[in-house]
């Protein structure tokens, strides 16, 4: 089996490729921006004939696309999440109608939610921010395509290698700067909201799933931690695991991607019956993983 992952050597596409290459007899090519990717791809750039020829190159017979933009400029956001996916579906109907195509979408794509009801895959979407609403963009390109697709609907996933530019990267990488000296002060934004973390590690497990599940799949599957956790928690045990003894403040902002988003939790139970699908690490094991990791590699790039 010849699977293409699109991203592949960005933070979730590093342990997506790991999990599939421990699939019998699969051969898993990883393409994207950096030097070191089997395939130059880039989808917010790339003409449709280039990428038409990278496909056929690839011959795949899945196509996992994990690349996409989390912050940026209004146009970096659209070009990368709305973009990317709809040209890619394009030339997938073209060069490779029969791959399975698995892309990941994000929970940001329902916008709030309503505290203590976990959100399903039927519920409206109603993003808030720019990014959710880009996120649907590319999520409505893949499910009208009439390829054979499904959307993970990912939640905010912890684990080793996770970027600044994301809340627990950005923890990890300021713990680490700070050291566990008592006279170090961190100030943050609003941590009263409640997300839905699930470790990197259960993502890639999702989608290696959904790659070789027979049969059609749902057009959209959550794949989340299953529960409203406070970011303070996360936060904190993150210090704890540090030994950190200095201050942390709180401030009243949070990031503009979780603007007005003060509750987030989705329903995995389908998740569950289409592909046996749930996950195996809880929040403590994913916070274990990221600090042993930038304590291995400095801190998080």
């Amino acid at each position: 089996m010849r699977i293409l992952v699109l991203g592949g050597t960005g933070y979730l596409g590093r342990h997506v490729v790991a999990r599939l290459r421990a699939l019998p007899g699969a051969q898993v090519l990883a393409a994207g921006r950096s030097p070191s990717a089997a395939f130059g791809v880039d989808l917010a750039a790339d003409r449709p004939q280039r990428l038409a020829k990278t496909l056929a190159a690839a011959a795949p017979d899945a196509v996992v696309n994990c690349a996409g933009a989390t912050g940026g400029d209004p146009v970096t956001l659209t070009e990368v999440n709305a973009r990317g996916p709809a040209l890619l579906c394009a030339v997938l109907r073209e060069a490779a109608p029969t791959a399975r195509l698995v892309h990941l979408g994000s929970a940001a794509e329902y916008g709030p939610g309503v505290p203590g009801t976990p959100v399903g895959e039927s519920a409206p979407a109603c993003p808030v921010t720019l990014y959710g609403v880009t996120k649907l963009a590319g999520t409505v390109a893949v499910t009208t395509s009439a390829l054979d697709a499904v959307v993970l609907r990912v939640g905010n996933p912890v684990g080793p290698g996770a970027p600044v530019a994301n809340l627990p990267g950005r923890m990890a990488s300021l713990l680490r700067s700070a050291g566990p000296g008592p006279g170090a002060v961190l100030r943050l934004g609003d941590l009263s909201d409640h997300r839905d973390f699930v470790d990197v590690r259960d993502v890639a497990r999702a989608v290696a799933l959904a790659v070789t599940a027979p049969g059609h799949l749902p057009p959209v599957l959550n794949i989340g931690g299953g529960a409203a956790v406070p970011v303070r928690e996360l936060v904190h045990g993150l210090a704890r695991r540090a030994g950190f003894q200095g201050r942390l403040e709180e401030g009243a902002s949070g990031s503009v991607r979780s603007a007005r988003v003060s509750w987030q939790c989705s329903d995995i139970a389908a998740a569950e019956r289409a592909l046996g699908w749930r996950p195996v690490h809880d929040l403590g094991d994913a916070l274990d993983a990221l600090w042993a990791a930038t304590g291995e590699s400095g801190p998080v790039p």
